[in-house]
Order: C-alpha cells, then sequence, then structure tokens
C-alpha cells in the first residue's frame, strides 16, 4: 500500500484496536484476576458478558450494562475527541477543549451502549469528567488551568490515542500537544500519563517502529513517578513471558508507584492525589503487556482484560498501541464486527476521520516548518537576501 494508506490503515489500526479493548475490559473493570476467573470459569478469551448479570442493580457500578462487547465511556471520549479534530482541522490546545469538546458532552443525544439508550455523553462520563463541564462551562476557569483540582487519574489520558495519530512519528510533539490539551482536564501525573500516551501512539507509527522502541520513545519524554513506573514495568516485561503469567509481575512492578492500593474498591486515603514520585497504574501495565507479548494485539488486549482492576483503559491502550504498530489487520475482525454491532457504534469511521485531520495536518506543519527554517536562515545570514539586501 502507499504511504498514505498506510497511514489510514494505521490509523484505523489504533482507534479500533482500542475500542475493541475497551469493550472487552469492561466486564472484568474493577475486579482481580482471581475473582475474574471464578465468575467466567478460567481466563476471559473475548467478550463476555457483565460480571453482575443483574447490571441494573448490582453494586458498585450499576447502572452501566458493561461486558456483552459494549464500548465504555472510554471510546466515547476519544470518538468526540476525533470529531474536534475534524472541527479544527489543525492541532488542538486546551482552548478546543472549551470550544468544542465540552459542548459536545452537554449538547447532543448519542447511543450509549451501557446505558442502553440515547443520552447526552455528560450522563455517561465519570465523575472525573464531568469536571470539565463543570469547570469550564460553569466555572469558566482559564482552559489551561481547569484540570488543577481534579483527582488525579487516567481520565485524559485514556483519549489521547487521536493526538498521537495527529502527530504520528513525532512523539515529542505529541506529547506537548497531549499535556496542552490535557491541561484542561487533568493535572500531576495524570496529565502527565496523557502527554506520554500520546507519545508511544505516536512512536507506534513509525516506519521500523516496534513495542520496544515505543516503550523508548514513551521513557524518553516521561518524567517523575511515571518514568519510574514505565521503567520498573519495562524491565519486568522484557523478561519475556506468557501474557497470563505477566499479568501479576506487571502488578508487582507497578504497586509501588500506583496510589490506589491493592484494593481497587477501596482506594488507599492519598489515592488519585497530585504528586511527583507516583503514576497512574493503566499507562506502564499497558505498556508493558505490548512489550511482554511484542506487540500481539489479541495476547496484549486479553492479559489487559484479565487483569482486572482498570481493565477496560489499560486494554483499550494496549489496544491502541498494538494496532498502531500493526494496522488493521491486526485487530481480530469478529471481535471488531462484535463490538460495532453490539455498541450500535460503527469504529472504522474514526480511524478513518482521524487519518484524514493528520494528512492535512502534516501538509500546515511542512508548510509552517519551511517558513519558520526560512526565517531562521535569514537570521543567521544564511538565506537568499532579503529585497532590502538585493536593492542595495
Amino acid at each position: 500500500m502507499d504511504l498514505r494508506d498506510q497511514m489510514r490503515d494505521r490509523a484505523i489500526g489504533a482507534l479500533v484496536g482500542s475500542a475493541v479493548g475497551d469493550a472487552l475490559g469492561g466486564a472484568t473493570e474493577g475486579w482481580r484476576p482471581d475473582q475474574i476467573q471464578d465468575r467466567y470459569g478460567g481466563y476471559v478469551t473475548g467478550i463476555v458478558p457483565p460480571f453482575n448479570s443483574d447490571w441494573r442493580d448490582a453494586r458498585p457500578i450499576a447502572p452501566y450494562h458493561k461486558g456483552d462487547g459494549h464500548i465504555t465511556d472510554d471510546t466515547l471520549m476519544t470518538h468526540a475527541l476525533v470529531e474536534v479534530y475534524a472541527e479544527r482541522r489543525d492541532h488542538l490546545d486546551a482552548y478546543a477543549v472549551a470550544e468544542h469538546l465540552v459542548p459536545l458532552l452537554i449538547g447532543e443525544r448519542r447511543w450509549v451502549p451501557e446505558l442502553e439508550s440515547e443520552a447526552l455523553l455528560l450522563q455517561r462520563i465519570f465523575l472525573a469528567e464531568k469536571w470539565l463541564v463543570a469547570r469550564l462551562h460553569y466555572g469558566h476557569v482559564d482552559p489551561r488551568e481547569a484540570g488543577v483540582g481534579n483527582i488525579v487519574n487516567c481520565g485524559a489520558a485514556m483519549y489521547m490515542a487521536p493526538v498521537g495519530v495527529v502527530n504520528a512519528a513525532d512523539p515529542a510533539a505529541a506529547y506537548a500537544e497531549a499535556i496542552e490539551v490535557a491541561s484542561a482536564h487533568q493535572s500531576s501525573y495524570g496529565k502527565e500519563a496523557a502527554g506520554v500516551f500520546a507519545a508511544a501512539v505516536a512512536a507506534a507509527f513509525g516506519p521500523e517502529a516496534t513495542p520496544a522502541s515505543v516503550v523508548e520513545a514513551a521513557l524518553e519524554v516521561a518524567h517523575d513517578g511515571t518514568y519510574a513506573a514505565i521503567a520498573a514495568v519495562a524491565e519486568t516485561a522484557a523478561r519475556g513471558h506468557d501474557w497470563r503469567s505477566a499479568i501479576g509481575e506487571l502488578r508487582a512492578a507497578v504497586a509501588p508507584y500506583d496510589t490506589v492500593g491493592e484494593d481497587y474498591r477501596q482506594p488507599a486515603m492519598d489515592a488519585r492525589r497530585p504528586s511527583r514520585t507516583k503514576a497512574i497504574e493503566e499507562l506502564p501495565v499497558a505498556l508493558g503487556l505490548v512489550l511482554a507479548t511484542d506487540g500481539d494485539y489479541e495476547s496484549a488486549v486479553l492479559a489487559a482484560v484479565n487483569y482486572g482492576r482498570d481493565a477496560d483503559s489499560i486494554a483499550s491502550m494496549a489496544g491502541a498501541l498494538c494496532g498502531a504498530l500493526g494496522g488493521g489487520a491486526a485487530v481480530r475482525s469478529d471481535w471488531a464486527e462484535q463490538v460495532a454491532e453490539a455498541s450500535r457504534t460503527p469504529l472504522v469511521p474514526a480511524g478513518e476521520m482521524i487519518a484524514e485531520v493528520a494528512a492535512e495536518v502534516f501538509v500546515k506543519d511542512r508548510d509552517r516548518a519551511r517558513a519558520r527554517d526560512q526565517q531562521r536562515a535569514l537570521l543567521l545570514g544564511t538565506g537568499p537576501m532579503s529585497s532590502r539586501e538585493a536593492a542595495g
């Protein structure tokens, strides 16, 4: 395939891979590996029903119909960000979140699979995402500062894959843009994770990208506890694992940096507070699973699903990275078809749209770089003579 088709294929792989991972992981979110195996009679190997059969009344996750191939808020937010890119047709900043993303959350009803009804996205998203509406729409806070005070979690990181696509093969630019965008939503290591995840997705688009090079790119931009957590998990993952054995070992590697604690349903008192030494759990584990499985989509996603805890976000991030590395063919087509049908949500168009926008942005970036280089050459006296110099 030519370069444009290759870009489209890998963008589809990233976004479809993310959505499918999200849908599979939704069923096991919040539970321990032993609880998951007890509930499903062994390791989960595909799309399964909800952990609680009476999902409408079961606690603590009612009233959401997780499982059965339903995408969650991770994918809803990712697709919403793609829509913002489609509107802007250029790089985004924190102001784009206020001007475009927030109106999508509160102004348009759409099918929400976990609610089995049409609803505003605001009615489904978690409290950390509702923060966007409270701060930006009602509080009129400076978008670049709106994330300060929110709980620190993976809320911003979970939908940053499109930022990586638009900055494909340029992890540093992806990191910078995601940090800017996530400033409206998160602070501390939550914002840092958003930047590092976007950088990892961008790195996965490199022509010679491998799981190891993706992790290396993530480490090059990461800081503080996020860097330390990724490094610890990567060291463990690099030893090589069957995905089943990787689950416990990667959890042990990330545990010192995770503020939530071992009982996911009863977080520690300092959970989700700003810190220079801590990290969200989801991103390091997702990177570790991609590395441990050598980028095999099915293995990485199933490992995330059976890992439990925040399984949908871990599987979504791992799925995005494996899909970007391998393209659309990397994602199991039967899973993708079942998820799209069960969620009543076509998955491919979001990948096609972000690839289209990315191609336009690449041209704009090239033109901007040329204009900048010409100006710098004139400043250094190495460029063509100015009109004033040519006149004598």
